[in-house]
């Protein structure tokens, strides 16, 4: 088998003046101490593990080498930079780490022909870009490490009911009256014990440590392209009661001056074994009770749900397929 091409880069551009960006970068590092990997990051990473359970051998990064081999297929994982500021004669795979909304590039294919296909995280994402890119959009979620989030991690003793992952974005003082507090209440009038996380602000050793005292956990978000934290808490074998209240892509960027899409999802990768969810703070007690009736009866098994659809391996089986594919077509 061929290696596989695959680039990836965080965009660092200069601001001030030339060279800067190394600068810039020593001294983040030395104020706020090691960087977190985003989730875009993880996309690369979690791609490139799953390449290698599988033995599929691949080069990363190596421009040298591409350079020399134009006809080559290349997998330009993301960001779009990586994209914009190289000069590609290679038929190209881009994405998932991509842009937010195709309104960024809405000349995409003419501006870059060579690029055959891109990738999206999810379903409702690809509904979204499909009316400006048509049928050169394809739905790939990245695989979840599930030798890192286990069901090993879960202590004996679970003195918190719900833990809290908190992930509203945008007008938190609007959903802070409208939904926080009257699930708090909810949660106090039912004597549960709560513990309250918030996106940005842990590390995944953080996380793993609440989760292991943890019975349930009670996802807050607007919307998910994938959501990668929710299924690596799946993962845990932790069932998990989420607000998806549909609607609008609400990101304020583009919302609603600009774009107005729906139906979005906050948990796009979900079926039975995975938990319940609530439209609004109407809806959570009744889900609540739900959710508890059939927790005490083990009747959720999320991790199984990640291990039928979401590993490693599974998702790199079926990048290699579409790689594999625009070989065959270019």
């Amino acid at each position: 088998m061929k290696p596989l091409n695959i680039f990836y880069s965080e965009p660092n551009p200069d601001r001030w003046f030339p060279y800067d960006r190394f600068l810039r970068k020593l001294i983040r590092r030395i104020v706020r101490g090691k960087r977190r990997i985003g989730g875009q990051e993880m996309v690369a990473s979690n791609l490139i593990q799953g390449l290698d359970k599988l033995k599929i051998p691949y080069r990363f990064n190596d421009y040298a080498y591409i350079k020399k081999h134009p006809n080559e297929t290349i997998g330009i994982i993301g960001k779009s930079n990586v994209l914009f500021d190289g000069t590609w004669k290679n038929p190209i795979l881009f994405g998932a780490s991509v842009f937010a909304h195709p309104l960024d590039c809405p000349n995409l294919f003419e501006k870059y022909p060579n690029v055959k296909k891109i990738l999206v995280p999810g379903e409702w994402m690809k509904k979204m870009f499909e009316p400006y890119y048509e049928n050169k959009v394809i739905a790939w979620p990245v695989g979840i490490d599930t030798e890192k989030w286990h069901v090993g991690i879960k202590e004996k003793d679970q003195p918190i009911d719900f833990l809290i992952y908190y992930k509203i974005r945008w007008d938190h003082d609007k959903y802070d009256k409208i939904l926080i507090k009257p699930l708090l209440d909810v949660l106090k009038k039912n004597k549960l014990e709560i513990q309250i996380i918030k996106y940005g602000f842990y590390e995944h050793n953080d996380l793993i440590k609440l989760l292991g005292k943890s019975k349930a956990v009670i996802f807050l978000c607007e919307h998910e392209t994938q959501g990668l934290a929710y299924q690596q808490i799946l993962a845990t074998g932790t069932p998990i009661l989420a607000w998806n209240k549909g609607g609008y892509w609400v990101d304020p960027t583009y919302y609603p001056q600009q774009i107005k899409f729906q139906t979005v999802s906050s948990v796009p990768y979900w079926d039975e074994r995975c938990g319940e969810q609530f439209v609004n703070e109407l809806d959570f007690e009744k889900k609540l009770h739900i959710f508890l009736k059939k927790t005490k009866k083990n009747i959720y098994d999320p991790r199984n749900y990640i291990l039928d659809n979401l590993t490693l391996e599974k998702s790199a089986q079926a990048y290699l397929e579409i790689y594999n594919s625009i070989n065959h077509t270019s």
